[in-house]
């Protein structure tokens, strides 16, 4: 455990608040500006890939309300209707969606054509978004208000897939540049990208236009900030209304009406480089994982704002807790012997850094060297997507890509994965994965999940820490935030202050 630290309270309460100046101020934090008002939000990760729909950008962009695919994903985990207003399976490998009457920000219309287009770019894009990893997809206009979407083998949760924030469903004029992506004035969402300026900040504006009704916020003024003490700063001065990742060190800093904690799908585990390095030897990885500690983190790290590591997916899986089955096939421990790691993670989720420097001190126990590597995420997703690390902190929401349970063992730990941290490739792994995407009925695909994450643990290329809570600092006069376990909601028509 790490030395006696001096009391979090009175160090952020003594804290500069970073963020002063950053937004338009309004007043005092507890005053109620006009209906109508623009809405102030800091956001933790600031855009790595340009805001492109296809990778962990495309979060941000759900997130703020801009980009919507034909399906959602309701408060169970399963599709609900957005662009599409209802759909069928017309065979195995086929299923047909009806869309409702939409326009794109620019003002042109959604119609199946356009639809399609959009599809065909993303099931073409390299690297593939998360929710079509292993999954070849097509899509073609039956007529203008219907469309049809076929996959190159049975896919029993389409519907689900096409609910992945990656698949967001984009008007031509955002596909011009043949080398990116363009989301501003193409979503459909309720409100419409106007301005990025790089990784500091966007602007936003509401969009009358919106199948949904009419947004309540006039537009929405972002700012990207990595430090979560800043974050919490700016709204405890009342100078942003929202606060996206408190830290949980600053959580009693904040009024309890200011503060909201919502349980998650979010896990955040150790990934051991499978594929090179010193965790190539199964045997390594198993002492690596012997070493861990979660409780220590559980209580000492995140200060009882999360639950010890159980699984791949945690306790807001209401149908995998107390389910999960023992690990297949684990490797016996070997004594490391001064064996020397690099430990990588990043600071914009602020617990990050302190759980890797308490996982080192837990390794280093067990006889590792470790030399700790944190930075922004922006600029470490590069290096660990290129297998460059040892080992990787990481925290993940394991239904974020598609809602479905088999979707991230697919993408984080097959051969073929598009965000394979861990570089894992195991037959038997990718074998039951297999099994599990092949799996129709909802009940016995997550128990074939289940059972595929047995075989993932086996492999100790993962070894789950904590699954996490997440704190959101909202101002006292905002109403209406969109909290939600798989993390892709946030500002809706609703959200005012």
């Amino acid at each position: 455990m790490p030395a006696p630290r001096p009391s979090r309270l009175l160090a952020a309460l003594l804290a500069t608040p970073l963020l002063a100046g950053c937004f338009a101020s309004s007043g005092e934090a507890d005053d109620k500006p006009a209906d109508g008002s623009r809405l102030r939000v800091a956001l933790a990760f600031p855009p790595a890939e340009r805001l492109s729909p296809y990778g962990a950008d495309a979060t941000i962009l759900s997130r703020l309300g801009v980009t919507e695919g034909l399906t959602a994903l309701d408060g169970n985990g399963t599709a609900a209707p957005a662009l599409a207003s209802s759909w069928r399976r017309q065979d195995e490998r086929t299923w047909q969606f009806t869309l409702r009457e939409a326009t794109f920000h620019d003002g042109s219309e959604v119609t199946a054509a356009s639809v399609a287009a959009s599809l065909g770019r993303a099931a073409h894009a390299r690297p593939a978004p998360a929710a079509l990893s292993g999954v070849t997809l097509t899509a073609k206009a039956v007529d203008r208000h219907r469309i049809r979407v076929s996959t190159g083998r049975p896919d029993p949760i389409l519907p689900l897939r096409l609910s992945s924030p990656s698949l967001a469903v984009l008007s031509a004029k955002a596909y011009r540049d043949k080398d990116r992506v363009d989301p501003a004035g193409t979503g459909t969402g309720p409100f419409t990208l106007k301005k990025v300026t790089g990784a500091a900040s966007a602007t936003l504006d509401r969009y009358d236009g919106y199948w949904g009704g009419r947004a309540q916020a006039a537009g929405i003024d972002v700012r990207f900030v990595p430090d979560g003490t800043a974050r919490t700063n700016a709204l405890r001065s009342g100078d942003t209304d929202i606060a996206e990742a408190v830290p949980v060190a600053q959580a009693a800093t904040l009024r309890p009406d200011t503060r909201r904690e919502t349980a998650t799908t979010r896990t955040t585990s150790l990934l051991l480089n499978h594929r090179s390095g010193p965790f190539e030897d199964a045997r390594l990885r198993a002492a690596a994982r012997a070493a861990v500690d979660t409780s220590a983190l559980a209580k000492g790290v995140y200060e009882g704002h999360a639950d010890r590591g159980t699984g791949i997916y945690g306790p807001a899986v209401s149908w995998a807790e107390g389910r999960h089955p023992a690990p297949v096939g684990r490797a016996t421990p070997k004594r490391p012997d001064g064996t020397r790691i690099t430990l990588a993670t990043y600071d914009n989720r602020p617990e990050l850094p302190e759980a890797a420097q308490v996982l080192g001190q837990q390794l280093e126990k067990a006889g590792f060297r470790v030399k700790l590597v944190v930075r922004e995420y922006a600029r470490l997703e590069s290096d660990a997507l290129a297998g460059r690390f040892d080992a990787f902190v990481l925290a993940r929401n394991s239904l974020v890509d598609t809602g479905d349970p088999v979707a991230i063992l697919a993408g984080d730990y097959t051969c073929d994965g598009g965000y394979n941290l861990a570089q894992l490739c195991d037959k038997d792994v990718d074998r039951a994965v297999a099994e599990a995407e092949r799996t129709a009925d909802p009940v016995e695909r997550q128990d074939a999940a289940l059972r595929a994450e047995a075989h993932v643990l086996g492999t100790d290329s993962v070894v789950p820490l904590v699954h996490q809570r997440v704190i959101t600092g909202v101002g006292r006069s905002v109403k209406g935030v969109l909290l939600d376990p798989y993390e892709r909601t946030l500002i809706g028509t609703g959200t005012r202050r």
